[in-house]
């Protein structure tokens, strides 16, 4: 199966490592970096959601209308809008788009954060909420005759929508998280599952929890998986491991300084989330892992979301995705520091030598025939 390659659509150019120059919203920059990606091999592009960031669905638009190829992963939090609400949102942006949109759904795993904008549930109502949002969406985004709708959490009645995506039957759903609750909601409702960068042997047991997710949820296919990195590579190994050493000590000063990055660190104390506390624990075990994967830029930042870094030569940092390949995961995300620096770098060094592997890795696998790729993947 053809891997896909996922960047970052930020809007603008902070990073863990340094303060942003100018607004949060920075319509040149947002444009340049998308352009970035969709000029060096990368497909689709994540638009993210934080409690006081611009608001990602009018930016994910602007650059649909300002870009022919690129596709559109969408974050959106339910507790944002209503269900009929966002169905037409998004089914708008497919039509912008010429049906390049897939939304990832966000339960949300810190309280805090949630409160900033009036969400006061707990966990697991959230990840309850979250399965009945999905539900939702996916029906008004195929349904055409009016319905009503009685749940846990939502009400509304004799609804229809006059727009609808260009994607049929409809857009992709996109799901992540590494807790039970996660595996279960992905599982029953998730086209894409996303797993931060963990060990080989970690990930290969969050894969197995979210396919057999989806059999008891008596679903005939299985999520696609896609796995996040933050890639530090260099020419030589020894020039990388010196670049991942300065990574690490940019992001502890900012943090000593007390200034305010892009990434939304935990209050105070342990995170809340399961994603967050396996990060920390992997790191705490060990700093280096398998071929290229690097811990300390996690620990450096308490775990926050996607922090894990493979380090090396383009061509280290490559065999490295390739092995995630290799367990069952053909979608590879990856946000450098410097972010459009290392976008065009890696589109120009490492999504090149993953694209051919594959391609010979597929070739073989399919003249042994459809059997094997089949257990393979």
């Amino acid at each position: 199966m053809p891997v896909e390659f996922l960047g970052i659509a930020a809007t603008n150019d902070g990073s863990e490592t340094g303060p942003r120059s100018g607004a949060a919203f920075d319509k040149e920059y947002t444009l340049r970096l998308a352009r970035a990606h969709e000029d060096h091999g990368w497909d689709r592009v994540l638009f993210a959601y934080g409690s006081g960031s611009p608001d990602p669905a009018p930016a994910a638009a602007y650059i649909a209308a300002s870009l022919d190829r690129l596709q559109l992963l969408l974050a959106h939090r339910p507790n944002v809008s209503y269900p009929t609400y966002a169905a037409k949102t998004f089914a708008t942006l497919d039509q912008i788009s010429d049906g390049r949109l897939t939304v990832h759904f966000i339960t949300g795993g810190n309280d805090h954060e949630q409160r900033r904008e009036g969400d006061t549930h707990t966990k697991d109502e959230r990840y309850a909420r979250t399965r009945e949002y999905i539900r939702i969406v996916k029906k008004i985004w195929t349904t055409h005759e009016p319905f009503d709708h009685e749940g846990e959490h939502y009400r509304f009645h004799d609804f229809v929508s006059d727009v609808f995506p260009v994607q049929r039957p409809r857009p992709g759903v996109s799901f992540g998280g590494s807790s039970p609750a996660a595996y279960a909601a992905g599982g029953a409702e998730a086209d894409i599952y996303c797993l931060w960068g963990e060990p080989l042997e970690r990930t290969a047991e969050q894969i197995a929890a979210v396919r057999a997710a989806a059999a008891a949820a008596g679903r005939s296919d299985v999520p696609r998986i896609q796995v996040a990195f933050r890639p530090i590579i260099a020419p030589t190994e020894e020039l990388a491991w010196e670049k991942a050493h300065r990574t690490v000590d940019a992001i502890r000063a900012r943090k000593e300084r007390g200034e305010a990055t892009t990434v939304r660190h935990h209050r105070r104390g342990a995170p809340e989330n399961t994603g967050s506390q396996r990060l920390l624990s992997i790191a705490e075990a060990g700093e280096r892992y398998d071929r290229a994967l690097w811990t300390p830029t996690a620990a450096a930042t308490g775990g926050a979301g996607n922090s894990n870094a493979l380090v090396g030569t383009p061509e280290t940092v490559a065999q490295a995705l390739l092995d995630y390949y290799d367990l069952g995961v053909d979608i590879l995300s990856a946000r450098g520091y410097d972010l459009l620096g290392d976008a065009i770098d890696f589109g120009r060094h490492v999504i090149p030598i993953v694209r051919e592997e594959v391609a010979k890795r597929d070739a073989e696998r399919a003249a042994r025939g459809p059997q094997t790729l089949a257990a393979v993947r």
